[in-house]
């Protein structure tokens, strides 16, 4: 397996995030994200571990893009800081955000390197958050603002868009179990959020398309293959319960499907927050959509649960030795099924895998990390998603998850995902093996 195998025209990247590697938290005007302030709360964040330096991206940019170039990736997909750029949410705009973001694009052009932008990568002003956040149905608005402020100052040399990046995510992990910034719980903040969440795809979409005519407009889903425990009524329909919250509830309100109530009937909640016309604003006909996978999810029945009546069955319950740090199973053939998956939408025009990658421990070793697994799990996935390319699937790129070992949310520093290790005490940077494997993949 070569690169060239997968087409001329298949784009090659590598993803990041903003708070999870700028640092500069309170430098030149940025305000506190909900992050910060959820990360300041004792217990929250594995170690204590904070974001307030992280990777130092802020002031090690035009370095870390040089490692980019040295690893032959042609596209960089980074998030933009919203408390940055509008430290009070909305209004007026700080231009010392401004001028950093437009060093990064320029630097990344300089390089030979395509932008590709997250606009909203979980990192709400928490002055916003004051206001509700995304149980406000003012976010939508707000994002608006937003959105237009980063095409008037971006858009002459940014081609490539996104709204949200997984949006089950951070409602879910934010808005309903807590576990991730603002800390919320429940039905009554989790349904507002992922109405306001899925209603800003489409509006902020119209918001790109309209000042950006000629730009791919894309947004990112999280996703993950649902398998039943055994092959038993009762397991087969968790299952189906469990990817209708997990893999659906987002997309199929975009595609013009509406929220799949049919298949899971708790989601009938989310019509307490739904406004007339809604039904209509939902769709918007994306240019792309970004799958980001890493594993797949095995699930029995369980009563116990409410709304769900199902429970994730860990892999070390079924027996699976290989896991990765996060213990997620390795299981490249998920992303096959979740290309397959995506690809029978008839109205889906192209697929991109925005996410992928594993965290294994990493040791620096006379000034060398090797980390075969990493490297196995990139080729076995990789294979998985050349199988779907050449059956005809509707894949058209790949971006690895992640460039520098970063600041990974509730369970901070300890999971490495980067195919460059940092050390966070000196922030020295390491070209791993899997990384210099990546760069000689691309090569050919």
């Amino acid at each position: 397996m070569v690169s060239s195998d997968f087409g001329a025209n298949f784009q090659w990247g590598v993803s990041s995030a903003a708070f999870q590697t700028e640092g500069a938290s309170t430098a030149d005007g940025r305000s506190p994200s909900i992050w910060d302030t959820f990360t300041a709360r004792k217990g929250k964040i594995k170690n204590g571990d904070h974001a307030r330096t992280a990777c130092d991206f802020y002031q090690r940019y035009a370095g870390d893009i040089d490692l980019i170039q040295e690893m032959n990736i042609p596209n960089f997909r980074f998030s933009l800081s919203w408390p940055r750029i509008m430290p009070q949410g909305t209004g007026k705009v700080n231009q010392q955000g401004v001028d950093f973001y437009n060093q990064v694009i320029d630097a990344c052009l300089a390089r030979g390197i395509t932008p590709w932008i997250t606009l909203y990568h979980w990192d709400l002003p928490q002055v916003l958050q004051d206001r509700g956040g995304w149980t406000n149905r003012d976010v939508v608005g707000w994002l608006e603002d937003y959105a237009a402020c980063a095409v008037t100052h971006f858009g002459d040399r940014v081609g490539h868009w996104m709204v949200l990046n997984e949006p089950a995510v951070f409602t879910g992990a934010g808005y309903f179990f807590g576990v991730h910034a603002p800390g919320l719980t429940g039905l009554r903040n989790f349904f507002p959020a992922a109405h306001h969440a899925t209603m800003a795809m489409g509006r902020v979409g119209r918001v790109l398309r309209s000042a950006l005519p000629q730009a791919m407009v894309g947004t990112t889903f999280s996703c993950s293959s649902v398998h039943p425990l055994r092959n038993r009524e009762r397991d087969v329909q968790a299952a189906i319960r469990a990817d209708a919250l997990i893999n659906r509830m987002f997309i199929e309100p975009i595609l013009g499907l509406g929220y799949p109530v049919a298949d899971l009937k708790a989601l009938q909640g989310i019509e307490a927050y739904m406004q007339p016309n809604d039904e209509k604003e939902l769709p918007f006909a994306f240019d792309f959509i970004g799958l980001q996978n890493y594993t797949r999810e095995v699930v029995r029945h369980a009563w116990i649960v409410p709304y769900l009546r199902a429970r994730l069955v860990p892999p070390r319950n079924r027996g699976i030795a290989l896991t990765t740090q996060m213990g997620w199973e390795v299981y490249p053939q998920a992303i096959y099924e979740m290309i397959s998956k995506f690809s029978a939408y008839t109205n889906v025009p192209r697929i991109y895998i925005t996410e992928n990658g594993a965290a294994f421990p990493d040791e620096v070793v006379n000034g060398r990390v090797q980390d075969p697994l990493r490297q196995q799990y990139l080729e076995a996935n990789l294979a998985q998603v050349l199988r779907a390319r050449q059956e005809g699937l509707n894949v058209h790129g790949y971006f690895a998850w992640t460039l520098t070992d970063n600041f990974e949310w509730a369970e901070g520093y300890s999971p490495r995902f980067g195919l460059v290790h940092v050390n966070a005490e000196t922030q020295q940077r390491i070209i791993k093996d899997s990384g210099r494997w990546y760069a000689g993949f691309l090569r050919s």
